[in-house]
């Protein structure tokens, strides 16, 4: 039973004031202090005291609107390159076979970026950071631009992902500024727009590149790097973390927060498998759209990719779920539609149906962006002291299931068809799901 009794300060030299007792023992609670000399007055009329309020959020609706879309336009610069990779490989005399080391180097160069720079925002004040890595992305988007030769354009690759891990500082420097009971709706509105620049990166490229070139997607990306550095020193509120590890305490407390998280570990079972799904599809759906059993032309494969993009939809709703808890079951059903959707796509394949393909498509990647907000808003709620090293261990070990998803894709490709690669997928889906079911029956056990 609770028991909310509230002393006056004045009362200490003659009596107490007693201000609140609730509940059906209040007689009782009375009694008891009388007997320990104390008079209490107004105790059963006085009214309930109300909790104290929780922290008042700090983000308001503009805020969020231009944190998503700085995340947004930030993780697209990782994407850009790969509808387009055979234009600037040719432009930057690069081999066929050598041509994938572009996308390649990026990737790399990210997940360094996410060891090495966002538990960063554990450490020092989270606006001055993310304008720094905004500057070198307008140094490394630049140098792409420019790039002569192969060597220059790929060390160019290489900072661009170092730079651009700042989307995922910016994600839980939201998480910090919100109050806990919008956290999940702030981190899901943000992460739809760092879901949305995944998914429109491609098209957008396809057609600049169509209408311009390839070097004038990346100048323009520059100047709105450089756009969003000067907005964010000028705009943001300023956020100075409280831990007091040095630089390389951070570094080696990231092996001690794998171990010792539990939620982190489950998280990354489940988020790893359904990112590599998912980039099985995006991987082998373009080569069988371009096949002849499509015969679709590059535009209409970036058509297609924008169907995709309404995944992002379900971030924020996913997010405000979240909020009003039951995480568990939303889980399981994220994760079933990831698997529900290679069923879908393996059809579409078998039928030759555009339609099909699109809606699965679209089940994908939302079910993969659902799990993704629903995952980020449980590890913030552990706490506001390691949110940056949670999330940046998170990103990068999914980040290599979707690395491991993208090399099986073009094997299984090349070797089975559609058939094999949706397959791939829906295995990698039927992994995670797996896990899940795992963790329900060993709670269960343990209830």
């Amino acid at each position: 039973m609770l028991w909310s009794v509230t002393l006056s300060a004045g009362a200490l030299c003659s009596s107490f004031n007693v201000h609140a007792i609730v509940g059906r023992g209040a007689k009782t609670a009375v009694a008891a202090l009388r007997q320990v000399g104390l008079k209490p007055r107004n105790v059963l009329s006085a009214p309930r005291l109300r909790r104290a309020p929780p922290k008042p959020s700090r983000v308001t609706r503009r805020l969020t609107l231009f944190l998503a879309a700085a995340c947004g336009l930030i993780v697209a610069n990782l994407y850009y390159a790969q509808p387009i990779a055979a234009n600037i490989g040719a432009d930057l005399r690069m081999s066929e076979s050598a041509v994938g080391l572009l996308v390649t180097f990026t990737q790399i160069g990210y997940g360094l970026g996410l060891v090495l720079i966002v538990p960063l925002g554990d450490v020092f004040e989270n606006r001055r950071l993310i304008a720094f890595c905004l500057a070198g992305s307008v140094v490394a988007l630049t140098g792409f631009a420019l790039a002569p030769t192969a060597a220059a354009g790929l060390s160019a690759a290489l900072l661009l992902g170092l730079a651009c891990v700042s989307a995922q500082i910016i994600v839980p420097y939201a998480a910090q500024l919100a109050s806990e009971d919008t956290r999940g709706r702030v981190v899901g509105d943000v992460m739809s727009g760092l879901l949305a620049g995944i998914m429109l990166a491609r098209p957008v490229s396809s057609f600049l590149t169509h209408w311009l070139n390839w070097r004038a997607i990346f100048f323009l990306s520059a100047a709105l790097m450089a756009g969003l550095s000067f907005a964010t020193l000028k705009g943001l509120p300023s956020f100075r973390p409280t831990a007091s590890l040095s630089y390389f305490g951070i570094l080696r407390s990231l092996f001690g927060l794998l171990r010792d998280t539990p939620l982190l570990r489950q998280r990354i079972a489940y988020q790893a498998p359904l990112f590599a799904a998912f980039s099985v599809f995006w991987t082998a759906s373009p080569l069988l759209l371009l096949s002849p059993a499509f015969n679709l032309t590059q535009q209409g494969v970036a058509l297609f990719a924008l169907l995709g993009a309404g995944g992002a939809i379900m971030a924020p709703i996913a997010g405000r779920a979240a909020d009003r808890g039951g995480v568990r079951l939303m889980t399981g059903a994220a994760i079933g539609a990831v698997l529900l959707s290679f069923g879908v796509a393996w059809a579409g394949g078998a039928f030759r149906s555009l339609p099909l393909l699109a809606a699965a498509a679209l089940i994908l990647d939302m079910g993969v962006a659902a799990n993704l907000i629903l995952s980020q808003r449980a590890l913030f709620a552990l706490g506001d002291q390691a949110r940056g090293r949670l999330n940046g261990l998170f990103i990068a070990a999914f980040f290599l299931g979707g690395a491991a998803g993208s090399a099986l894709s073009s094997v299984a490709f090349a070797r089975g068809g559609w058939p094999l690669a949706s397959a791939a997928g829906g295995g990698f889906a039927l992994l995670a799901f797996c896990f899940w079911l795992t963790d329900i029956f060993t709670r269960k056990r343990e209830t």
